[in-house]
């Protein structure tokens, strides 16, 4: 069963949200939050697989929380994905970067929204649909921290072929039919390289093939 908080500032999207993920038999809504620090607070207390946080809350907003989360160790198994209004919200580029596991605008079709969320916590999305390809570009530009030249250095070529289509954005059923491997396959590479390079998730994998320069902005078809 896979257990999810809903943060957000509007009962009513909390109420839509909670509806929709209650009525299939593989999700339930472990509890709602109105603003960060109320989100926080349940992350600890409840400790959900996934939390739905929006991005502009009042007392502690969306961005700050997700950090605040992601920064303790004791809550490493909960993944967030943040919620917006807008597709390139300007936050979402910290929030990426701040550990945030995927991001979903408001308006996402019902059936994205749970595929989204049974993702996540799979460890195979990041973004929704149509959104992700023009983020990541968008990151890539704005990216200040390049890391070290030998940041990949354990990695072996295999590996980094499959960093760098994570890179751009492709999931792992993409990753198998371009590599001609089986999807597990392709799954098993993904796994390896975020443990030897230290990411939380594939986010702050997509994060590394950029800051390494694995991946560059002109590669993204």
């Amino acid at each position: 069963m896979i257990r999810v908080l809903l943060a957000d500032d509007q009962s009513l999207v909390r109420a839509g949200f909670r509806a929709l993920l209650d009525a299939q038999p593989d999700i339930e809504v472990a509890g709602e939050a109105s603003d960060g620090e109320e989100a926080l607070a349940k992350v600890r207390e409840l400790r959900p697989d996934i939390v739905l946080m929006d991005i502009r809350m009042p007392l502690l907003d969306g961005l700050a929380a997700t950090r605040r989360i992601t920064e303790d160790t004791a809550l490493s198994g909960v993944k967030v994905v943040m919620l917006t209004t807008f597709e390139l919200d300007e936050y979402v580029f910290e929030a990426i970067r701040s550990g945030a596991s995927g991001f979903l605008v408001k308006d996402t079709e019902p059936e994205e929204l749970l595929r989204a969320v049974r993702a996540v916590v799979d460890g195979d999305a990041l973004l929704s649909p149509g959104v992700t390809r023009r983020l990541i570009a968008e990151f890539a530009a704005r990216s200040k921290e390049p890391a070290a030249e030998g940041a990949l250095a354990e990695l072996t070529e295999r590996e980094r072929e499959v960093m760098a289509l994570v890179g751009i954005g492709l999931s792992n059923e993409e990753i198998a039919r371009r590599l001609v491997v089986s999807p597990l396959t392709a799954k098993t590479h993904v796994s390896r390289t975020m443990v030897k390079l230290g990411a939380r998730d594939r986010a702050q994998l997509v994060v590394l093939a950029y800051e390494s320069g694995l991946v560059r902005p002109g590669w993204l078809g």
